[in-house]
């Protein structure tokens, strides 16, 4: 998801204007609503899109008595609203900023929330001037909360049959789907052989509170401070997925130098704070660009099924930046260089061979 959201702000005449694909369901909300309490203040002629994500669920807006309120529409067949829940219950738990839950329907995937403010991080953001660290270390503080509140056996794990799930995205989705390209065994065994490798270094850190989308584009900037946002998917995993997500983001990039910085004064907060990062900046550094090339494995298999199984062909625009995340971290690490070269193939990408001289 990713809720661009609210300082409270009238409806407009430029603002997206509101459909119901499905008749009953639009009947079932109205009912809803309408049930609401009155001390609310409601204004249902204020109703507006406020945004949509590459899930099943989309966010509204609305008018209240105290300002503007976001409705999640959830079609609780598609969505987990309840996981939802949990989430941002443990997340305020833990101090953090998060949507309140005022009005649950739980039956028909209906949420009532607080509102967060009107831009997320990643609109907030001139990528042309350098990046904003003060807010790129809010995010890591923030980060640190989330992770020390963390307790085994309250989110669902992250473990190996999950993430090798996810991986499997990537030779399902962009390879076969997208690039149309069918392997033969050995480039076959290359995948296979990688994506072991890459499951047993991501298994080796200790596993904490999971966001598993901790990016600009889900924190939300207000007076306030940094809001979080799409946390229904967390879990309990390798404590170097957060801050991989964060430094190599989905949807934008930064200098190598930026993301090591920052990723540097996050080990040094963690550790000091009691964190399991381990005491080589070096090895954590590596286990967090071994996460990351999971993820981005991952990420470029979804926007492919977003593309060609749910029409939203935008997402894989993005896909030349998961490309070249995969090959830099591959290219600097020897075990994962037959990957590289699988890639480079699929990719038609042609890498110019060093003429090496001297006897053969």
């Amino acid at each position: 998801m990713s809720l661009s959201t609210p300082q409270p702000t009238p409806p407009s005449d430029n603002q997206i204007q509101l459909t119901w694909p499905d008749p009953q369901r639009q009947l079932l909300f109205n009912q809803w609503l309408s049930s609401l309490p009155a001390a609310l203040g409601l204004q249902p002629t204020t109703l507006r899109l406020a945004s949509a994500d590459a899930s099943f669920r989309r966010y509204l807006r609305i008018e209240g008595a105290g300002g503007s309120l976001v409705i999640m529409d959830a079609p609780p067949e598609r969505e987990n609203c309840t996981a939802f829940v949990q989430v941002a219950q443990l997340m305020r738990q833990a101090a953090l900023r998060v949507p309140e839950v005022l009005a649950w329907e739980q039956d028909q995937g209906f949420l009532l929330l607080s509102d967060l403010g009107a831009k997320t991080l990643l609109q907030s953001m001139d990528q042309k001037a350098p990046p904003p660290l003060a807010q790129y270390l809010e995010a890591v503080d923030m980060l640190l909360q989330w992770q020390l509140a963390s307790k085994p056996d309250v989110l669902p794990p992250y473990d190996a049959a999950l993430l090798r799930r996810e991986m499997d995205l990537f030779p399902d989705w962009y390879i076969a789907q997208h690039r149309k390209v069918a392997l033969d065994d050995k480039q076959t065994q290359v995948l296979e052989e990688a994506f072991k490798r890459i499951l047993e270094n991501n298994l080796s850190w200790p596993s904490v509170y999971v966001h598993r989308d901790f990016m600009p584009r889900n924190l939300m900037v207000s007076p306030q401070g940094l809001g979080l946002l799409d946390f229904q998917d967390a879990v309990y995993g390798p404590i170097t997925y957060d801050i991989a997500s964060l430094m190599r983001d989905a949807f934008l990039s930064w200098d190598e130098e930026f993301c090591l910085d920052v990723t540097i004064r996050y080990w040094q907060k963690a550790r000091k704070a009691g964190l399991p990062v381990g005491d080589d900046f070096g090895a954590f550094y590596q286990g967090v660009e071994w996460m990351g090339l999971q993820r981005h494995l991952k990420i470029a298999g979804i926007f492919a099924r977003l593309t060609l199984r749910d029409g939203k062909p935008q997402y894989l625009e993005d896909a030349p930046r998961f490309i070249h995340y995969i090959r830099s971290t591959c290219s600097r690490y020897m075990a994962l260089k037959p990957l590289l070269r699988l890639v480079e193939a699929i990719e038609g990408i042609e890498v110019p061979t060093a003429f090496v001289f001297g006897k053969f």
